[in-house]
């Protein structure tokens, strides 16, 4: 189930400027709300039926990046301008129960800062809105409003952030989605990886993310912006849709929208 927010930008506490690699953030942001629902909280995630790893981890949603119609790039200081009184931001998630209650009660109103030590924005959430679920078949187009992470290790252990072009891509994708499936449902997906098709229908961008900016644990991360035409079985279709393509998609990557 997707969300669509609506946040106001309150730009007389800490200005209008966000750092350009601000989606780990944005993850950190949904976590403490979901934190603060509680005993509510676990109700939904155990009517849910989701079988949480170590007890406290939650992974089955994406998000976009913020879509702002007018910002200024601040390149040398690394910043993002925000020009909008109001931006929107999606936010999906896989379960289904009592979902449109929880979340609509749960974000609608809460304050909350996106950003680093140089540079942060204060939201705050005027609206959610329940967004209109695709009609998932087994043909279907998808543009990233995330940039999507494939990531192979290599038997040396070094990690290589692949392309979607990449004649890997394939496999990555989709063994992805079937480990999910089987995390999230309890059984194997009805399906054969040489059933699954991936086609992509532009040149593909890189997008290189700074997660965890000026930490001790700080890293980076790399992504691609594309549209890409998907020939796979429908449960699949809906799994990506509602819970990202590729990998990290719970710290900004693989958050779709259907073209």
């Amino acid at each position: 189930m997707r969300f669509k927010l609506q946040l106001e930008v309150n730009k007389n506490v800490f200005g209008n400027r966000l750092p350009i690699n601000y989606q780990y953030e944005q993850s950190a942001v949904i976590y403490r709300i979901l934190a603060r629902a509680d005993k509510d909280y676990a109700t939904w995630l155990h009517e849910n039926g989701y079988r949480m790893e170590n007890g406290k981890t939650f992974k089955f949603f994406s998000y976009s990046r913020f879509m702002i119609e007018k910002y200024k790039v601040l390149r040398e200081k690394e910043q993002l301008q925000i020009l909008s009184d109001t931006i929107e931001w999606q936010i999906s998630f896989l379960p289904e129960k009592s979902t449109q209650r929880f979340i609509q009660g749960l974000f609608m109103n809460q304050v909350f800062e996106v950003g680093d030590r140089r540079s942060k924005v204060q939201f705050i959430v005027r609206n959610v809105e329940v967004m209109p679920s695709p009609d998932f078949t087994e043909e279907m187009t998808f543009r990233t409003l995330s940039p999507m992470c494939l990531k192979l290790i290599d038997e040396s252990g070094k990690v290589q952030y692949l392309s979607p072009i990449a004649k890997e891509t394939l496999f990555i994708l989709f063994n992805g989605l079937k480990d999910r499936y089987v995390s999230y449902y309890g059984n194997l997906p009805d399906f054969f990886m040489r059933e699954c098709r991936l086609q992509v229908l532009d040149k593909p961008k890189s997008v290189l993310v700074k997660m965890k900016a000026d930490t001790k644990e700080q890293t980076f991360v790399r992504g691609f912006m594309c549209t890409f035409r998907v020939y796979a079985p429908v449960a699949l279709m809906k799994l990506m849709y509602e819970a990202g393509a590729g990998c990290l998609c719970a710290q900004g990557f693989g958050c779709l929208s259907v073209e």
